[in-house]
């Protein structure tokens, strides 16, 4: 039993005719005889009764009847869902992030995203730099949110955000009428700064190209 067969079966139901089923289904009468021949068959019961001039649906054909509405109503459903998957995106992804990029960069492209989206469930996973390139490549996540560099060959990178480092200083200093502080005016004042990290990396970089050493007054470790 196949779908064409309950097509058939269908018009030929609806139509009260083997010929004019045949016209409908665009099929030789012998060849609409032969798929009711073997659906009758598969089922093991008359489905029709050819007696007279008129094809007429038996008790057992009228209960078919009903299911096979049922089921290629199905198929047409289940096909149209199909069709529409494929033009707007369904499911889940899973997101690697730390907690900066979780607290202060996610919320907003993520608002953005369910906008247009929102079919798409969105799963975001706290982890450290390293935990989130490596569920990448395990793909235990679609894709990660990290700093960069990544010098991993296995991965496609592609920039999202950049980022803007400040300086924070209480109103009353010097360097809080600045239109813009250089590094070497920040080099000036005891900083806090983060313990590791690629933003910590980035400040020592500029330290160093400028042959500076930095007043760290306190180290911020961060989970």
């Amino acid at each position: 039993m196949d779908f064409d067969q309950l097509e058939t079966f269908l018009e030929v139901a609806r139509l009260s005719s083997f010929s004019r089923a045949a016209e409908k289904r665009f099929r030789t009468q012998p060849a609409i005889s032969s798929q009711i021949r073997a659906l009758e068959e598969d089922v093991g019961a008359k489905l029709l009764d050819r007696s007279g001039g008129k094809v007429s649906l038996t008790a057992p054909g009228k209960i078919f009847l009903r299911y096979v509405e049922d089921a290629i109503e199905a198929r047409r459903n289940m096909m149209t869902a199909l069709a529409e998957a494929d033009r707007v995106p369904r499911g889940e992804i899973i997101v690697g992030a730390n907690e900066g990029t979780c607290l202060h960069i996610l919320p907003e492209v993520f608002a953005e995203f369910k906008r247009s989206y929102p079919d798409v469930a969105v799963n975001i996973r706290r982890s450290d730099y390293a935990k989130i390139l490596e569920s990448v490549t395990d793909n235990s996540v679609d894709f990660g949110v990290v700093s960069l560099p990544v010098k991993d060959n296995r991965l496609t990178i592609v920039p999202i955000h950049r980022d803007e480092l400040v300086v924070i200083v209480p109103p009353h200093r010097p360097i809080a009428d600045l239109k813009s502080v250089t590094i070497e005016d920040a080099s000036n004042y005891p900083l806090v700064l983060p313990k590791s990290g690629h933003t910590r990396d980035a400040l020592q970089a500029l330290f160093y190209e400028r042959k500076l050493k930095p007043q760290i007054a306190m180290e911020i470790g961060f989970q």
